[in-house]
C-alpha cells in the first residue's frame, strides 16, 4: 500500500465536478475515469441488466473484463433504458445538475434523443459537452464505424509498425487511449476557460486525429512523398544499434543467462563508448561504416553481425554490466508477470488496491507523483448499483 502523507489536503481538484457518461468500451471510459481519479463524480449511464459491452470482453481479472477494471473504478453505475421516455427525462432532469457530458455512442445517436451538445447547451450554458468518436462529428467518415485496430490502420500506424514481411497493430488500444487522452486534457481546458468566462463549451474529439497527432515523426520523416520509415520489428526504424539483441547464442543453458537484452544509442559519443566498453573493440568506432548513425543505419546487418558475435558467449547479467558502465541505454524486455513484480513500481509504491464486484483487486496508482491530494481509488461499479440512490437525489422513481 503506498505511504500516506497526513500533510495532503483532504480535497482533490475535481471534488466539485459532477460529469456524466454515456460511454462503452475504452475511449470515453479511460477518459472519465482520469477525471474520476482527481475527484470528480463520474455517474456512468449502462444499459440494464449487461451494461457496458466491455463488461463480458474477458474475465481474465478474477472473473470481471480486464477492460473494464482498468478503466472503470472510482464510478457511480446509473442503469437506465434511454429507449423509454421516462428513463431518457431522468437522463435529461441529471443533466441539468451535471457540469460535464462524454458519450461515445455511435455517429447520430445522442441527436436522435435529443442529447446532442446544441441542444443541450441551449438549456445548459455551463454545461461542456464532450463527443468522442471514430472520425469526428463531420466529414465524409462521420457515419463509419470505428474500432481501435481500424483507426491503427487508417491513421497509417500499421505501416510504420511490425516486421518488413507484416504489419503489426499495437498491443494495446493505442486510439483508444490517446482519444480518451486528448478528451481528459481538453475537458479540463474547458473547465479552466468556463472559470474564466462562465460559459461550457462543445468538444469534438476523434480517434483519428489523435492517433494521427502521434504519427508526427513518421508523417514529417516521409514528407513530400518521400520514403516512409522501414518496418522493423522491435529494432528502430532510422537509429542503430537501437532494439533487441539475443544474448548467450554459445551457452546452451536456459533461463536469466540466456534471452534478449534490448539497447539504445543516441549520439555520436555513446558510439564510441560502446564500441570501448561494451563491444571491447574501440577501433570499430572509426570503421568507415559506421562512423555516423547515417552509416551505421545503412549498414545495420554489418554491425548487427558483430554484435551478435560479441554477445553471443556472454550471459545477460555480463552485457547488462557493461552497457551500465558505459552509461549505455537498456532494458529488460518484461512479460506481464514481469510488470506486476517491477522492483522500480514496487519501491515507489505505485500500486493500490480497489474494491470490486470479484474483490478486492490491484490498481496503479495515476501516473504522477501529486504533492498536494491523493488520488481517488474507489470501487469498480456492478451495473445498476447506484441507480436507487441517484434518482432519489432527483426525486424520481422509475
Amino acid at each position: 500500500m503506498p505511504h500516506v502523507d497526513a500533510s495532503k489536503s483532504g480535497t482533490r481538484p475535481l471534488d466539485h465536478i459532477t460529469v456524466v457518461s454515456l460511454e462503452h468500451a475504452i475511449a470515453a471510459p479511460f477518459c472519465t475515469r482520469q477525471l474520476a481519479d482527481l475527484g470528480a463524480r463520474v455517474i456512468k449511464v449502462e444499459r440494464p441488466g449487461s451494461g457496458d459491452f466491455a463488461r463480458a470482453y474477458d474475465q481474465r481479472a478474477r472473473g470481471l473484463s480486464s477492460h473494464f477494471v482498468w478503466v472503470n473504478r472510482s464510478k457511480e453505475s446509473l442503469a437506465l433504458d434511454l429507449k423509454e421516455p421516462t428513463h431518457l427525462a431522468a437522463l435529461k432532469a441529471l443533466l441539468g445538475k451535471a457540469d460535464v457530458l462524454v458519450q461515445n455512442l455511435a455517429p447520430g445517436a445522442t441527436a436522435r434523443m435529443g442529447l446532442d451538445a446544441t441542444t443541450l447547451r441551449a438549456l445548459h450554458p455551463r454545461l461542456i459537452v464532450c463527443d468522442i468518436s471514430g472520425y469526428g462529428n463531420d466529414g465524409p467518415y462521420r457515419d463509419k464505424k470505428a474500432y481501435d485496430l481500424l483507426i491503427q490502420s487508417e491513421a497509417g500506424y500499421l505501416s510504420v509498425t511490425g516486421t518488413a514481411e507484416q504489419p503489426s497493430k499495437s498491443g494495446n488500444s493505442i486510439a483508444d487511449i490517446a482519444a480518451g487522452m486528448y478528451a481528459y486534457s481538453n475537458i479540463l481546458s474547458a473547465l479552466l476557460q468556463r472559470d474564466k468566462t462562465g460559459q461550457g463549451s462543445h468538444i469534438d474529439v476523434s480517434m483519428l486525429e489523435a492517433l494521427t497527432e502521434w504519427m508526427g515523426f513518421p508523417m514529417y520523416y516521409a514528407m513530400d512523398g518521400a520514403t516512409p520509415p522501414p518496418r522493423n520489428a522491435a529494432a528502430h526504424a532510422t537509429i542503430y544499434p537501437y532494439g533487441p539483441f539475443q544474448v548467450g547464442a554459445q551457452l546452451g543453458t536456459q533461463g536469466e543467462h540466456i534471452g534478449t537484452v534490448m539497447l539504445g544509442l543516441q549520439n555520436e559519443r555513446e558510439w564510441v563508448l560502446f564500441c570501448e566498453h561494451v563491444l571491447l573493440q574501440p577501433t570499430l568506432a572509426s570503421d568507415l561504416r559506421f562512423e555516423n548513425n547515417a552509416l551505421r543505419n545503412d549498414n545495420r546487418l554489418a554491425l548487427q553481425a558483430i554484435i551478435l558475435d560479441t554477445f553471443a558467449p556472454l550471459t545477460l547479467a555480463q552485457v547488462t554490466e557493461r552497457l551500465d558502465r558505459a552509461t549505455i541505454a537498456n532494458a529488460r524486455m518484461n512479460t506481464m508477470a514481469d510488470l506486476w513484480a517491477h522492483p522500480q513500481l514496487q519501491a515507489r509504491e505505485r500500486w493500490a488496491q480497489v474494491a470490486s464486484p470479484a474483490g478486492t483487486l490491484p490498481a496503479l496508482l495515476p501516473p504522477g507523483r501529486q504533492s498536494a491530494f491523493d488520488y481517488r481509488m474507489d470501487p469498480i461499479p456492478q451495473v445498476g448499483e447506484h441507480t436507487e440512490s441517484i434518482l432519489h437525489e432527483l426525486g424520481l422513481q422509475l
